[in-house]
């Protein structure tokens, strides 16, 4: 190890040990159990660690929100969260290595069928608290409500909503369960997700991370994450995002 590694290192992981935030709550991102995560997170995490010569700790969670909270609080080095500006009062971030799509679900008789349609006054909209989505809306919606819970499709569910909002894979598996129910295909959000640490790291700490980043976006390394997970690769971030 050089003493430049060291030093970021020190600076990453002060305790000795790479604390990372696993958001167990996006299926994209990571699957299995607290005990024995997986997915494209827990690959990058594993190679930081690798990279700075640390042991890695996995602290999972079942939504963003306390994903957050786990490294504003300090009890995380590492998070994985979508670019969001909320966050990045108190979040440095690389570039995105995936990008998703925020989907709408609504009954199937609604008479919404664009995203423009559910920008209505009236409309109330079902999504989980804290999440990237939550965010979105919270800050571009003019009209419509957001109704905060656990899961988005549940309080949809639940509450009889206009509209719950999440994330493609997971909404489209729900209605494929639930023929009551229909999505409306175009997109609202991308989200972009990222490698994030607390602003007050040193500057090369930072770069270090960014870097990193993009090389396991661009050198296949996320790309092959997503197979394992059998997730497409056309969720790699490009260049251009």
């Amino acid at each position: 190890m050089t003493a430049g590694t060291a030093a970021i290192a020190e600076d990453l992981a002060p305790t000795g040990v790479l604390r990372a935030s696993i958001n167990l709550g996006n299926p994209v991102l990571a699957q299995g159990t607290p005990t024995n995560p997986s997915g494209v997170t827990v690959d990058i995490a594993r190679e930081v660690a690798a990279r700075l010569g640390l042991p890695v700790r996995l602290l999972c969670f079942d939504a963003a929100r306390k994903s957050f909270e786990a490294m504003a609080t300090g009890e995380a080095d590492l998070c994985f969260l979508a670019i969001e500006p909320a966050r990045e009062a108190e979040v440095s971030f690389t570039g995105p290595y995936v990008v998703i799509e925020g989907v709408l679900v609504v009954p199937q008789d609604s008479p919404l069928s664009t995203v423009a349609d559910v920008d209505r006054p009236g409309v109330r909209i079902g999504v989980k608290r804290g999440s990237a989505y939550d965010l979105y809306l919270s800050r571009t919606l003019r009209h419509a409500e957001v109704v905060r819970g656990e899961e988005g499709v549940e309080v949809f569910r639940d509450q009889a909503l206009d509209a719950g909002a999440g994330i493609r894979q997971p909404m489209t598996e729900y209605v494929a369960a639930h023929p009551e129910f229909r999505l409306i295909d175009e997109r609202f959000m991308q989200i972009r997700q990222a490698v994030g640490t607390t602003r007050d790291r040193a500057p090369e700490t930072v770069r270090f991370l960014r870097e990193l980043v993009e090389e396991l976006r661009a050198g296949g390394f996320v790309a092959e994450s997503l197979r394992r997970a059998s997730l497409p690769a056309t969720l790699v971030a490009s260049a251009e995002e």
